[in-house]
This record gives C-alpha cells, sequence and structure tokens, in this order.
C-alpha cells in the first residue's frame, strides 16, 4: 500500500489548548520574541525538539513498575548496561541524566585550553561543553551538506580532506578526540554514511586520534544507511547500528531522542582508563556508577526504547513522516533543507526571508512568525545559535540559516502534520511582510536558550 500508517494505537491523550492570533501576538512580546521562554500550555503544536518529548510505549510504561531503586547494583542498570551493550559492543558504559551531562563529563576529561575537537558538525550543547573546557570545536561538514536545497544523499558527512588539513593544522597531539554526529543535526538532520564512518576512522587511525559518536538518532541513521547505501538493503537495522560502532571508540547519546525517553543519557567507550576518569566526575556530579543521575525506572524504561527504535515498521513510519511533510512544502515553493531529513524538518530561513539580513536573525524572525500564525514551536538554527563576535564586535555569522521543526516521536497525526504544512505556506505566502530581530539581551553561552529579543524598529 502506498500509505504509510502510524504503526501504534493510542492508549492516552492529552489536550491541546486553542489560542487565538491575538493572544499570541500578546505571549510573543510577552516572552521576549524568544520561543524558548513561551509557556508550554500556549503551544499548539510543539516542535521546538525531538529530545525528551517522544510517547511511550505501553512496554516502557511496564517497565517504569519494574525500577529498582537501589542506589547501587540496580537490577535496572544491569538491564540498561545490556542493552545499550547490545548495540554498541562498548566495555564501558556510564549511565547520565541526559546527553550533554555525558559531554560535560567527556570535555572536561579530555578539553582543555589548547585542545580542539573536530566534528562534522558540533550541536550546541556539545560545543558549548567544549568551549567551556578551554577548547574549541572545529566543524568539516562536506560540502553537499552547505547547500539546503540541492539533494544528496548522505549531506551529513564529514569532509574527510577538511578532516585531515584540520589535524595538520592544529597537530595531532592537540586533539584528543574527533566526533562523528549522526544523524546531523545542525546540518539538517542529514544521515552520514557508513562508507564516510569508515574514512573517518581510517584517518583517526592514521593520527592516533580516538572517534567518538554522538549516537542520539543512530537508529535513524542506520535506516538512512539501509534504504540509501549499496550493500545495506537486506541488513537488519540492528546489524547496521553495530556496524556503525564497531568503527568507534566511544560514543555520548541522549536517550531523550532515539531511546524514546523522557530522560536519560549514556557514555560509554573501550578506553579503561579513561573511563575510570569519566566514572570518577560522574559520582562527584551526577551521582554512583549505576544510576548515573537516573531513578531505576528511567534506566528501565531507556533499556526497551533502545530496542524498540530499531523496528523498521516504526522506522519506515519515522522516515516517511519527515518527507511527507517536506515534499507539501517543496510543491509549495518553501525553501527547505533537500532531502528530508530524520528526525525534523528545516526551513532555509536566508532564502525564506531574504530581505533579512543576517544580523538581523531571520531565522529568528520566522520562528516568532510561525508561532504569531499558527501557534506552532520551533528553533532557530543560525546565527542566533551560532553566531560569534570578532574583535570589533561584528556578528560572524552561522554557515547556514535554518529553522528546525523537531517532530516529537509517536507523538502527533497526520492531521496535526498537515496543519503545520497549512501555516508554513500561510506565512510563506506573506514573507515579504515580516522584519528582522536585533537582541536586547544575551548570555555569553548558549544565548538562544534565554535571549531577549524584539523586531527592528520596535
Amino acid at each position: 500500500m502506498k500509505t504509510i500508517i502510524e504503526p501504534f494505537r493510542i492508549k492516552s491523550v492529552e489536550p491541546i489548548y486553542f489560542t487565538t492570533k491575538e493572544e499570541r501576538r500578546e505571549i510573543l512580546k510577552k516572552a521576549d520574541y524568544n520561543s524558548f521562554r513561551i509557556k508550554a500550555s500556549d503551544v499548539l503544536i510543539d516542535l521546538l525538539t525531538d529530545s525528551g518529548t517522544s510517547a511511550m510505549s505501553s512496554n516502557q510504561w511496564a517497565g517504569i513498575m519494574l525500577g529498582d531503586e537501589s542506589y547501587a547494583g540496580s537490577n535496572s542498570f544491569f538491564r540498561f548496561e545490556e542493552s545499550v551493550r547490545s548495540i554498541t559492543n562498548m566495555e564501558y558504559i556510564i549511565p547520565t541524566h541526559q546527553g550533554r551531562a555525558s559531554e560535560k563529563i567527556l570535555f572536561t576529561v579530555m578539553g582543555g585550553k589548547g585542545k580542539y575537537f573536530i566534528s562534522n558538525t558540533l550541536f550546541d550543547t556539545t560545543r558549548a561543553n567544549i568551549e567551556f573546557s578551554g577548547a574549541e570545536g572545529i566543524d568539516c561538514i562536506c560540502e553537499e551538506g552547505k547547500h539546503p536545497s540541492t539533494p544528496a544523499p548522505f549531506k551529513g558527512n564529514m569532509d574527510i580532506a577538511a578532516l585531515r588539513n584540520a589535524i595538520e593544522e592544529k597537530g595531532a597531539a592537540n586533539i584528543p578526540l574527533v566526533m562523528m554526529t549522526i544523524t546531523n543535526n545542525s546540518g539538517g538532520g542529514q544521515p552520514v554514511s557508513m562508507q564516510n564512518i569508515r574514512e573517518t576512522r581510517k584517518v583517526c587511525d592514521e593520527y592516533k586520534i580516538p572517534l567518538f559518536i554522538d549516537a542520539c538518532r543512530f537508529a535513524e541513521n542506520a535506516w538512512f544507511i539501509k534504504i540509501r547505501e549499496e550493500g545495506y538493503a537486506d541488513k537488519p537495522v540492528p546489524e547496521i547500528a553495530r556496524e556503525m560502532f564497531s568503527y568507534a571508540d566511544g560514543c555520548t547519546m541522549s536517550a531523550k531522542k532515539d531511546a524514546f525517553a523522557n530522560i536519560g543519557g549514556f557514555l560509554a567507550m573501550n578506553n579503561l582508563d579513561l573511563a575510570i576518569q569519566c566514572r570518577n566526575l560522574l559520582i562527584i556530579t551526577e551521582g554512583f556508577t549505576t544510576y548515573g543521575g537516573l531513578a531505576g525506572r528511567d534506566l528501565e524504561a531507556i533499556a526497551i526504547g533502545l530496542q524498540e527504535v530499531m523496528d523498521e515498521h516504526y522506522l519506515q513510519y519515522r522516515i516517511r513522516s519527515m518527507e511527507y511533510l517536506t515534499n507539501k512544502l517543496i510543491d509549495a515553493g518553501v525553501p527547505v533543507m533537500q532531502p528530508a531529513g530524520g528526525h525534523a524538518v528545516y526551513l532555509d530561513a536566508k532564502e525564506f526571508l531574504p530581505h533579512v539580513p543576517v544580523d538581523q536573525y531571520p531565522g529568528q524572525a520566522l520562528v516568532c512568525a510561525l508561532y504569531e500564525e499558527g501557534g506552532i514551536r520551533a528553533v532557530e538554527i543560525g546565527s542566533l545559535m551560532f553566531g560569534k563576535y570578532d574583535e570589533q564586535g561584528k556578528l560572524v555569522p552561522a554557515t547556514l540559516e535554518l529553522v528546525r521543526l523537531a517532530i516529537p516521536r509517536r507523538v502527533y497525526t497526520q492531521s496535526h502534520i498537515d496543519y503545520v504544512a497549512e501555516v508554513i505556506i500561510d506565512v510563506f505566502n506573506k514573507r515579504n511582510e515580516l522584519k528582522g530581530m536585533i537582541i536586547k539581551e544575551e548570555t555569553p553561552l548558549l544565548r538562544h536558550f534565554t535571549a531577549k529579543l524584539k523586531p527592528v524598529n520596535e
């Protein structure tokens, strides 16, 4: 059949509270034109993030009742450890309360002034944790990934030549690890090919640099490999996932994405000395090594979710859902990242609002317009999130100006997505009326979470 149906039945629902356009205009103003500052109850369709916003299955809820809340040696931890190891084959598995906690521990141990971490593209909290340690992050996205409207099968790939050049320039001794993000979130949710992972591994071996994977959306990446990369069509997703991890020395993961969990994450590796250092830091920041800031019930939910996410019926539905919205927007002439990514649809704000200069944050202007028009909460992934200032205080813009519509897993139906498309198209049709934004107040790191803005000339 051509129709891809949701591979689940709905057992529990929560209401959506409807607001008027006039109400949303006032809400937006009170929130200082920052979607993070809007109350969840004032949002109709919440596409701010796919992190921790998924619906858990009946098996996960049943697992929650089995949670062993023992401080040390919890049975839930060992089930969690077994589930993670069955996918990653990593020796040392360290639970954390979420992915950025894993990053904080890893980069605190391995970072510091004079160090560099190279990635296909670092996301916001990853880069912030690197910079907080005193180190610097370097992005080496492939050329195809720099052009949103040009389709290519693996636009999340590492630029191997750029990786090699960065190592030569900074010195291998100053690069504690290379981080491969799968799928590439900042790069439009685009996948990374198995060949590219192998090639990255080869360069890392040449310079004796460990390779780590940011595995938040490992199952979605594995599905893209299955359907797009030669030689993988007949391989099951768990086998593809295990091969991806076989090329890595370690990984971080937010289980709030491809484990359907509302909280949790982990850090995994094969190096004992590094594991000891990370566990020591875990104990003084997160908790004991067998709970890592999580309740036993959360460990159970993650253990189950990690297996559920590799179901191919679910993954087919998940990726086709992204394609469905992307294709609707393309048909209407809306500039979007092509092809569709794994967890989100990305609007090309630079092309959507060509009259708004980058120092007036076109992505944030578009985010505000989507909320005002239809109560949709999205997030800017552009110069508000990643922009820097030079020595003269002038904005150094991000490579891309995107607006991400992250679709929570197993939460919204096709009619919700049809509504989202309708709102975006309506905003697109009156895009010339939109004004840019200026920052009133900001923090040195991760400013997009709390920044206060206002429309230009207001």
